[in-house]
């Protein structure tokens, strides 16, 4: 049988004397990303937009196509519907499309296993309330503890669950309003005082919400953390001033987090921030594609100016490039049995969500 030769990326190769290297010359690729223009992942997306058409061959047009018909689960369920694998279409997902296909919801339709990582993006996220509160610091979390807390949410199968199971475990009592279209949405909610306490991750929380802390509107909480490389959840390398979620918990209790709550939090988190964002391509892909994509996201990985616009836009971390990508998505959808069984059971009780 033949191998059928790439459709997009391009149908004609370069032959060089190593090996061979799929030629974009001409080509437009599409980068998919099932999220409205102005959140975390689009501007993950077009942050590395410009990167991905100067690394890979011929220099092809990127653009960003912005699918959020249905929300996360909607948008990528279209792309696994039409995508093919030529190359010319690429997917952007995040924890929001990885929660869902953990917790086995019935819209899904997707298939992790018929994709192929060639990049990695681990992303922090920040816990913030409106100054109004008259919480200053962590000092002042006493005064929580009385408040009547809103937090505008879009689904509890997001990465929404991370935040509020934090909120559980630290004792508040959060009123939680379901049904925001975007983040971004609850940003603004925050701001006209319809919530008082809201998240954003590291991506839009610097572009967004530091200014509205820096002209005294908001108050940063903490971090959620970051993974560290012995598989613990220490400090956000971009938010080093902040104390992180397991901090938070020490302080409030006075010991360490532990028990099924904790285990359960730091499985979906490692899977939903550790590693949170993903560029796949079709697992069909020809190999050629594939090796061709892997090497442009080394470069990338490897040059100096990208690293710079990529950390001022999207954080102190470090993209996930090569034979590590692999490992990282395996640890960003496969969580315990256990941790997935209590995280639903909790879900029915505090929310009465089950898919």
């Amino acid at each position: 049988m033949k191998k059928r030769m790439s459709a997009a990326c391009a149908c004609a190769l370069r032959l060089p004397t190593v090996a061979s290297a799929a030629d974009c010359s001409g080509k437009t690729i599409e980068f998919w990303v099932p999220f409205k223009e102005g959140g975390g992942t689009d501007t993950w997306a077009r942050a590395l937009q410009p990167f991905l058409s100067e690394k890979l061959p011929g220099n092809p047009d990127v653009i960003v196509v912005n699918n959020a018909t249905g929300g996360a689960i909607g948008g990528s369920n279209e792309f696994y519907r039409r995508m093919k694998p030529g190359g010319e279409m690429i997917f952007g997902t995040t924890g929001s499309v990885q929660f869902p296909f953990l917790l086995g919801d019935k819209r899904v339709r997707y298939d992790y296993a018929d994709w192929t990582p060639v990049l990695a993006s681990p992303v922090g996220g920040v816990v913030y309330l409106s100054a109004d509160s008259g919480v200053k610091t962590l000092d002042d979390f006493a005064k929580l503890k009385d408040m009547d807390l809103v937090f505008g949410s879009q689904a509890i199968a997001t990465l929404d669950l991370v935040p509020l199971l934090a909120f559980d475990m630290l004792g508040l009592d959060v009123k939680s309003v379901f049904g925001m279209k975007s983040r971004a949405l609850t940003r603004q909610s925050i701001q006209r005082g319809e919530v008082n306490i809201d998240y954003q991750t590291t991506p839009t929380y610097l572009e967004h919400v530091t200014p509205l802390v820096e002209n005294g509107e908001m108050v940063p909480l903490m971090s959620l953390g970051a993974l560290q490389a012995d598989g613990t959840i220490g400090r956000d390398p971009t938010f080093p001033d902040l104390p992180s979620f397991p901090e938070v918990y020490e302080k409030v209790h006075g010991k360490k987090p532990s028990g099924p709550a904790w285990d359960s939090w730091k499985a979906f988190f490692t899977a939903g921030y550790g590693t949170q964002k993903f560029i796949v391509l079709p697992k069909s892909t020809d190999q050629d594609v594939i090796d061709t994509y892997n090497k442009a996201m080394t470069e990338i990985a490897a040059d100096p100016k990208a690293q710079k616009v990529l950390k001022e836009s999207l954080g102190n971390y470090e993209i996930i490039v090569g034979k590590q990508v692999v490992d990282a998505m395996k640890d960003a959808t496969v969580v315990p049995d256990e941790a997935r069984e209590w995280i639903t059971s909790w879900l029915k009780e505090k929310y009465n969500f089950s898919n």
